[in-house]
């Protein structure tokens, strides 16, 4: 073998030894960690409507600053979803809402499920509220008084839910919060703007059950309702 082809074997062997060398220190070195990313994540619309309904309930607390305090069973608050596009709002709680602690769970309140159901909704996707939250005696209208000290609750909770359209439902819901003295008679079928909300003045469960020939014109208000939440969807 030449002197030649022997130092071109010795560079041939040297180069082989720095790669496996190379290689070798590789191998050896630490991965680095990988650096972990906080994950961003978009708060819940439904998480942030729900807490000030919560600081709502909490200033509510166990309230007595009316006289109806002193015959209830439970506080009815509201229930539902706290995104609701659509909020009812009724009167005030009967037995069975004051027994139960939630609104429009008696005979009134499984014929409002259906009329939400027939808008093609259910009843978890809507909010529901009242004018006062404990059960008047033998089921009576609120008194001024009464009203007066309930609705600032009332109005915090539309707030709060900030839904596209509020159903009124029968006269007392109807002209307390719509501030007039006209009736539901008149009313029902018409949208109200009231503080850029939609508000539709309609009949309530109570009535209809009693009245089941308005139950066709309650649903005639109802599918305006349904076609004004299409067209703002």
């Amino acid at each position: 073998m030449s002197s030649k082809q022997t130092e071109i074997r010795a560079l041939k062997t040297r180069l082989e030894n720095l790669v496996d060398m190379g290689v070798d220190e590789l191998r050896r070195r630490p991965k680095k960690a990988a650096v972990a990313r906080p994950v961003e994540r978009t708060p819940s619309p439904a998480a942030d409507h729900a807490a000030p309904l919560k600081a709502i309930r909490d200033e509510i607390g166990d309230c007595k600053r009316c006289k109806l305090c002193s015959g209830r069973t439970h506080i009815v608050f509201g229930v539902g979803d706290p995104n609701a596009k659509l909020m009812f709002v009724g009167e005030g709680p009967g037995r069975d809402e004051d027994l139960q602690g939630e609104p429009f769970v008696g005979r009134a309140g499984q014929l409002l499920t259906k009329m939400i159901e027939a808008m093609g909704l259910k009843r978890s996707e809507v909010y529901i509220a009242n004018i006062v939250k404990c059960r008047p005696p033998d089921n009576r209208y609120p008194e001024p008084d009464e009203v007066e000290t309930c609705m600032p609750f009332l109005l915090k909770q539309i707030e709060a839910v900030a839904p596209k359209v509020v159903i009124t439902l029968g006269n007392l819901a109807t002209q307390t919060l719509l501030k007039t003295k006209t009736g539901i008679m008149s009313l029902h079928g018409r949208f109200q703007d009231w503080k850029g909300l939609q508000v539709m003045p309609t009949y309530h469960p109570a009535f209809l059950l009693r009245n089941p020939n308005m139950k066709k014109p309650c649903w005639e208000d109802l599918k305006k309702v349904i076609e004004l939440l299409k067209m703002s969807s």
